[in-house]
């Protein structure tokens, strides 16, 4: 299906496109800045596969990309999303033809808040079928992001213990999938709505930090030792009592600030509020401490491409043995847009949240 054709009509050519829908970012600010349009359909390259999405996957980088606080977001207007469900409708001419008409899930570089998606075929992989659409698209960011945090920067190991902040969220959920599976015991934050729900997916321990400080409880529970790795989204000021929380060999993963999220000039003043709260490590204080501090930015990971393929096959053979168990929160239409913002940034959300066009 050609995206570009010439129409003549007497001595005048007119172009037509095919347009499809997608979720504009126009400009930064709240979720009114988020508009549905319409767009030419995006062309394949010769390495990349055309995928008509299914479910696109929402994550907190596209609210601050939003919000302006995300340095790696694209300029405005922008369509955001890292990550799609979908049918491949076309393919390049250095890429299988067989995988025409698959289902697929892939990771994309922006873009994927769309009804089409051109994404290079090494970053596609193929929809187990016992997943949905909308299961598939919460694979990608928020089981590779554990993965890296848990597996191959934390070094969790059997019998060690994690705790997960955020427990709740995609990112968390992922995370007590694959810490269960290595035998560690889990504790988790999350505010007290949340928590007869991570007990049955198997969270050891589950920590209200709306309510009371999470710190003493967390010493209590693992009388006074802390845990061996810690796993922070939040930024700022917590990061500190993160640092506080891990036992002597602990490491701990930060991968966000998402205490900095809000619109305008009130997410310029908390964003700095976060950095200026937040600690400063030094290299003889971490080696006297016996202790370790890493970070991850997933967005950061497009040059290695067969690491990311690693991680990603074992994610699938999770899926099929079993104990990888995506959960999806709610599918929000594309013109819900502001809503699904909303309710990921209220925290209301259990699991993933994931658009549908």
């Amino acid at each position: 299906m050609p995206l570009l054709s010439l129409v003549q009509s007497q001595t005048k050519v007119y172009a037509t496109f095919n347009l499809m829908r997608a979720i504009v970012t126009t400009r930064n600010g709240g979720v009114e800045a988020m508009k549905v349009e319409q767009r030419p359909d995006p062309s394949p390259r010769q390495d990349q596969v055309l995928v008509r999405v299914k479910a696109a996957g929402l994550n907190f980088a596209d609210i601050l990309a939003r919000q302006g606080l995300y340095p790696d977001g694209p300029p405005k207007p922008c369509i955001m999303g890292y990550e799609v469900s979908g049918i491949v409708e076309a393919a390049g001419d250095r890429v299988d033809q067989n995988l025409i008409g698959k289902p697929v899930i892939a990771m994309t570089r922006f873009g994927g808040q769309a009804e089409l998606v051109a994404v290079p075929a090494a970053q596609v992989f193929e929809k187990p079928g016992s997943l949905t659409f909308e299961q598939a698209a919460g694979i990608p960011t928020n089981y590779l992001t554990a993965w890296a945090l848990l597996v191959t920067m934390g070094g969790l190991k059997k019998d060690e213990a994690i705790l997960i902040h955020n427990a709740g969220g995609g990112v968390g959920l992922a995370a007590l999938d694959i810490a269960k599976h290595i035998g560690a015991t889990t504790y988790g934050t999350a505010s007290a709505s949340k928590h007869q729900f991570l007990k049955e997916r198997g969270l050891d321990h589950a920590i209200d930090y709306r309510g009371q400080d999470w710190l003493p409880v967390l010493m209590d529970l693992t009388q006074g030792r802390g845990v061996e790795l810690a796993i922070d989204p939040l930024g700022g000021a917590n990061w500190k009592k993160s640092y506080r929380a891990l036992r002597t060999t602990g490491r701990m993963g930060v991968f966000g600030m998402s205490v900095a999220s809000a619109s305008g000039i009130r997410g310029k003043l908390r964003a700095l509020k976060a950095i200026a709260q937040m600690p400063k490590f030094n290299p003889l204080g971490l080696m006297n401490r016996n202790k370790g501090v890493f970070g991850l930015n997933l967005g950061h990971m497009w040059n290695e491409g067969e690491k990311v393929a690693g991680w990603t096959r074992e994610i699938m053979r999770g899926l099929a043995e079993g104990w990888i168990r995506p959960h999806v929160d709610r599918a929000f239409p594309f013109n819900e847009i502001a809503e699904a913002h909303r309710h990921i940034e209220a925290r209301k959300n259990i699991g993933k949240v994931v658009l549908v066009p």
